[in-house]
C-alpha cells in the first residue's frame, strides 16, 4: 500500500513539474510571440512589418507626424529629423529619426515604436526599420537611422478611420 502511496506522490511531483517548466517556458515565450501577434494584425498599435510595397499610390494624402522619447537624465539624444511630413497613401515614403550619444562611454539602445491612432496600425507598414535592434553609440557618436513605410490604400475602406488625416509614428528609446 505504502509503494503505490509513494507512487502517486512521485507521479505527482512530475506533473508538477512538468507544469511548473511549461508555464516557465510558455512566460519566455509570451514576448517574442505577442510581438509577432501584433506586427502580422496591427493590433494595438503596432504597424506591420513588410518587404516591400504591392500597393498601388492613391491621389489621397495623408500627414504622418513622427515622435520620440527617451528616459529621463538619459546620455543619448534621440528625435526625428522631421516632425511630420505629407504623403500620397500607398507610396512608399522614407523618414529619418537622429540619435547622439553625449557621453563619453559606449552605450547600446533599443528603439520599440507604436502608431496612433491604433486603428490605423494595421494599414501602416514599414518595410525598413531601427526598431527592436541593439544600436550601439560610440562616445559623441551621432547617427541617422532610416524608417522606410508605407500606408495601405486600403485604409480608404476602413469605416472607422477612413476620413484620418493623420497618423503618428512614436518611437522609444531605451538606453543601457
Amino acid at each position: 500500500m505504502e509503494l503505490k502511496t509513494n507512487k502517486k506522490k512521485m507521479n505527482f511531483a512530475i506533473m508538477l513539474s512538468m507544469f511548473a517548466f511549461g508555464m516557465l517556458m510558455m512566460s519566455y515565450a509570451a514576448v517574442p510571440l505577442y510581438k509577432l501577434f501584433c506586427q502580422v494584425t496591427g493590433y494595438g498599435g503596432t504597424p506591420k512589418i513588410s518587404e516591400r510595397n504591392n500597393n498601388s499610390t492613391i491621389a489621397e494624402n495623408i500627414n504622418v507626424r513622427f515622435d520620440s522619447s527617451i528616459e529621463k537624465n538619459s546620455s543619448v539624444f534621440f528625435e526625428p529629423a522631421q516632425t511630420k511630413i505629407k504623403i500620397k497613401i500607398g507610396e512608399n515614403s522614407l523618414a529619418f529619426f537622429k540619435a547622439i550619444n553625449k557621453s563619453n562611454k559606449q552605450v547600446t539602445t533599443m528603439s520599440v515604436f507604436n502608431v496612433t491612432p491604433l486603428q490605423a496600425g494595421k494599414y501602416f507598414n514599414k518595410i525598413e526599420c531601427f526598431c527592436f535592434e541593439e544600436q550601439i553609440l560610440s562616445p559623441k557618436e551621432e547617427v541617422n537611422m532610416p524608417v522606410s513605410f508605407f500606408i495601405d490604400p486600403n485604409i480608404k475602406d476602413d469605416k472607422f478611420i477612413n476620413n484620418l488625416e493623420e497618423i503618428t509614428l512614436s518611437y522609444t528609446m531605451y538606453v543601457r
